[in-house]
């Protein structure tokens, strides 16, 4: 889509900048098995009722809208999107549709072995796992009560099946510089890469300052005082992180400078919530309303929802109007 006009089938979908806007981020629930710190408030968030989130179906549709006009891949988020029934039958869904190319998943990965060989067979394609810490009792703290070992069947069952390449995402707080050769030591012995994204405001959770954070640059250098690490390619995916390898590792090591380095400027996300609202950008709180265009299966109405989505679309965190008010659980990550 170019400007407001758009393409017709099958295009490239962009903004009125002229940026290639291809990749959708779908969250598929607001709920969560797990409480992580910098993510709810301790008491967690009131979830939405039955009522107000989008159907597989009305998610179908969007998704059949958005392909007209180039959306190609889709990542699963949520919340957590394995608490949300029969996934794999929305997976098997999706990837039937015409312009549909990819389809991954961000999961805690806790569920993941059970629903792993599903998912696969639906056209899943790829996981990422989000463990932020190695060690068991910090990640029990960080998670309020989750298990790491869970959370590890989680990436082995991703290698059984599969779904590859693995990736394992941890956001990058200070307790992260005491476990740098631990994540350093997970790479080696086969090819899983993690990446470490740095902190982002979002939703008024997490810490309250920068000294409470941990930037790109301070965890580099950690890493490279192990050793000597080279520059690789991206394993695959169209994220933001720079990747190196350490020697004679099977794995890589990627860094996500969301805060110290904005990548707005590259950003090809559009992002549709568990309660159908579409977001072009993370760190704004402009979001436009479709859950009654989609259930009301108004496709003109719902292309022009896109595009004026889109075009809203800055490219500049700078320009900002309002910052999102709403944790990572509620607008998909």
């Amino acid at each position: 889509m170019t400007g407001a006009g758009g393409t017709g089938a099958g295009g490239t979908g962009a903004s009125s900048a002229g940026r290639t806007v291809d990749y959708l981020r779908l969250s598929v629930t607001d709920r969560c098995n797990f409480r992580c710190s910098y993510c709810m408030p301790p008491e967690g968030v009131e979830f939405k009722s039955h009522e107000e989130i989008l159907t597989y179906e009305d998610m179908i549709f969007f998704v059949r809208v958005a392909a007209q006009v180039g959306i190609s891949k889709i990542r699963l988020t949520g919340g957590e999107p394995l608490v949300r029934k029969d996934l794999s039958d929305l997976v098997k869904q999706l990837s039937a549709i015409e312009g549909v190319t990819d389809i991954s998943l961000t999961t805690n990965g806790v569920l993941l072995p059970r629903f792993a060989g599903a998912l696969r067979d639906a056209g899943l394609r790829r996981v990422n796992i989000s463990i932020d810490s190695l060690d068991p009792e910090r990640f029990r703290a960080l998670t309020r009560g989750g298990s790491l070992a869970d959370a590890l069947a989680g990436v082995d069952a991703a290698f059984e099946q599969g779904l590859l390449p693995v990736k394992v995402n941890a956001v990058m707080l200070p307790e992260l510089l005491e476990e740098v050769h631990a994540f350093a030591e997970f790479t080696r012995a086969r090819p899983v890469h993690v990446r470490f994204i740095e902190w982002m405001p979002v939703g008024g959770c997490g810490p309250s300052d920068s000294v409470s954070t941990l930037s790109k640059d301070r965890l580099m250098e950690a890493f490279a005082a192990i050793e000597s690490m080279d520059p690789v390619t991206s394993p695959g995916g169209w994220g933001p992180a720079r990747y190196f390898r350490l020697p004679g590792h099977e794995g890589t090591v990627g860094f996500i400078s969301s805060m110290s380095d904005h990548f707005c400027g590259d950003c090809n996300r559009l992002r549709l919530t568990a309660d159908g609202r579409l977001k072009s950008c993370l760190f704004s709180g402009d979001e436009v309303e479709v859950i009654k265009l989609l259930r009301q299966r108004d496709e003109a109405g719902t292309l022009e929802a896109v595009r004026r989505s889109l075009d809203g679309k800055t490219f500049d965190k700078n320009r900002v109007r309002e910052m999102n008010s709403r944790g990572m659980s509620q607008i998909g990550g």
